[in-house]
């Protein structure tokens, strides 16, 4: 009797009934049906993180590759259209294949944990949305196999050049018509959760700012994709069908293009580092053992970031011949944007400051994130200036600057939250020293790899170029070593993980002191059907306070 009544205790209120209910009878399924008819939230999730995964080092091998063939001056491994393709396939599988399935993955594994709810709202949807990426990922890498080769118009597809590939274009267009859709039915099955699924005593304003950041994240997605869709398909017309939309020959413009697609493209980087944004707000308050500072402010902060996306997306264009007046209004949006940024490192820190901090490698990740991501912010507004701009434009100096804001920004709040949740998803804790070993090898190795390309950029270094002049050598050697070792030491990652999947010291329900959140509230590993039951009203109070 007294077992039982610690057992009812130590259960969260309201998922007591969920939980015996999920272990009464076996209704997880097995074998390989588990995951090809997936409409469980976790089980989708884990596709979508482990297809990111291998994505990312697909990806990671293309970058690999390029830096060394500029190891040193010269044609030393791939003709000129290979190192071309390389790029372009490096850039559609890092932002298509790893970063965005990566969020998916978080989304489809923490909100439902996060807001009380017992699954994703649509899962038959869910299961659909994934699947079709790897048949996309399929068809876009075996151009490798066709004649004329991958493509080589860069991961922004610009006419003319894109329409020059045989077989290899309309592989591509398709590929990017089935990411998109992915993208959207995903991005719908995440808002019709968030609103229609929450626990009953969790309003708006209680919800995790991970949560937040998705549910912004989302109404993104949904408004951009169909551009790029229509801009893909315009270029297919033209191949195709003789419409001569970007074809100057006909009447057309190739500069309409690149503002369709960059009305699409910057927003697509906020749909890249939004969700960080979620990521490092849970990590470091829970380090830091205090509340975030000022949630609201954060809350506005990712939503205006959101809305000024989509009124900055010229800057990238400030070299085709714009208006002054134009190129002024894109300088100063742009700028803009940089305020609602700084709201929410300047929370960051202050959360920081004055707590009781302590470094596990999350917390690493996050305070490496905030410097780093940082560097990039400032990079940008330097790029955001129109006369500094034409010395930019199509550098090295831009190379740095994105990485900065997708490497130490994107990736390094994934390896971020995998750490933070990794203990809660398998129930176990993972070697802490080896992940401060590739956090540190990380941070050391990704500024020895990318800060030398500002100082390229600044003496004139194009990018997309498989040859370079000799004066570029010594910073092009160091940025090339610098990508090896960092290369290399991701593989620390997969073996952390799978290290941590097949066994460890348990990590209990509340892995980390500080952390808060419905998610903490459940078993470690959480059962298969998580929220049967609703949180109840006090459960939610608790884990909602800011």
């Amino acid at each position: 009797m007294a077992t039982s009544s610690t057992t009812t205790e130590a259960t969260p209120t309201g998922t007591t009934a969920g939980h015996a209910a999920g272990h009464a009878h076996d209704s997880t399924p097995h074998g390989w049906r588990r995951w090809v008819y997936a409409t469980n939230h976790k089980d989708i999730g884990t596709m979508y993180l482990v297809f990111s995964l291998i994505m990312w080092i697909v990806g990671g091998a293309f970058a690999m590759l390029i830096r060394l063939e500029l190891f040193t001056p010269g044609v030393q491994f791939f003709d000129p259209q290979l190192f071309n393709s390389l790029t372009t396939l490096h850039g559609l599988t890092m932002i298509f294949g790893a970063i965005m399935p990566a969020w998916t993955g978080f989304a489809n594994w923490m909100v439902p944990l996060q807001i009380g709810a017992p699954d994703m709202a649509l899962p038959r949807l869910n299961n659909f949305s994934f699947w079709i990426l790897p048949f996309a990922f399929i068809l876009l890498l075996s151009s490798f196999f066709v004649p004329g080769g991958p493509p080589a118009g860069g991961w922004t597809m610009y006419p003319p050049l894109m329409l020059q590939f045989g077989a290899s274009f309309p592989m591509t267009i398709f590929a990017i018509h089935m990411m998109g859709i992915s993208s959207i039915l995903g991005a719908i099955n995440v808002i019709v959760t968030i609103m229609n699924l929450r626990a009953p005593d969790m309003n708006l304003l209680r919800m995790p700012l991970f949560v937040w950041s998705w549910l912004i994240t989302a109404y993104l997605l949904i408004a951009v994709m169909p551009v790029l869709a229509g801009a893909v398909t315009m270029e297919l017309t033209d191949h195709f069908l003789g419409t001569t939309f970007f074809t100057a020959a006909g009447g057309g413009d190739p500069v309409m293009y690149q503002h369709i697609f960059w009305f699409f493209g910057h927003p697509e980087v906020y749909i890249m580092i939004l969700p960080a944004f979620g990521i490092i707000s849970e990590v470091v308050p829970t380090f830091s053992r205090k509340p975030i500072f000022g949630y609201e402010a954060m809350v506005y902060a990712i939503a205006s970031i959101a809305f000024l996306s989509f009124i900055v997306w010229a800057h990238h264009m400030f070299t085709v011949g714009m208006p002054l007046a134009a190129q002024i209004f894109f300088m100063l949006t742009t700028m803009l944007i940089a305020v609602p940024t700084g709201v929410k490192v300047f929370n960051w820190v202050a959360t920081m400051w004055g707590g009781s901090l302590t470094f596990e490698p999350p917390m690493l990740f996050a305070i490496a994130f905030i410097v780093l991501f940082s560097v990039g912010g400032f990079s940008g507004l330097m790029l955001a200036i129109v006369p500094a701009d034409y010395q930019y434009q199509d550098t090295y100096f831009v190379v740095a600057h994105f990485h900065y804001v997708l490497v130490t920004g994107s990736i390094f709040a994934m390896q971020a939250a995998v750490y933070y949740w990794l203990p809660k998803w398998t129930g176990h804790m993972y070697d802490l020293r080896l992940a401060q070993w590739h956090f540190w090898l990380s941070a050391i190795f990704v500024n020895v790899l990318f800060f030398p390309q500002h100082f390229l950029g600044l003496a004139g270094m194009p990018r997309r170029i498989p040859d370079y002049a000799t004066q570029f050598t010594d910073w092009n050697m160091i940025s090339s070593i610098g990508g090896f070792v960092y290369g290399i030491s991701q593989l620390l990652f997969p073996y952390i993980i799978w290290k941590s999947v097949r066994g460890g010291a348990e990590a209990g329900n509340r892995a980390w002191d500080g952390a808060r959140g419905l998610e903490w509230e459940l078993p470690s590993p959480p059962p298969h059907h998580s929220w049967e039951t609703p949180p109840s009203a006090a459960l939610v109070a608790r884990a909602s306070e800011h």
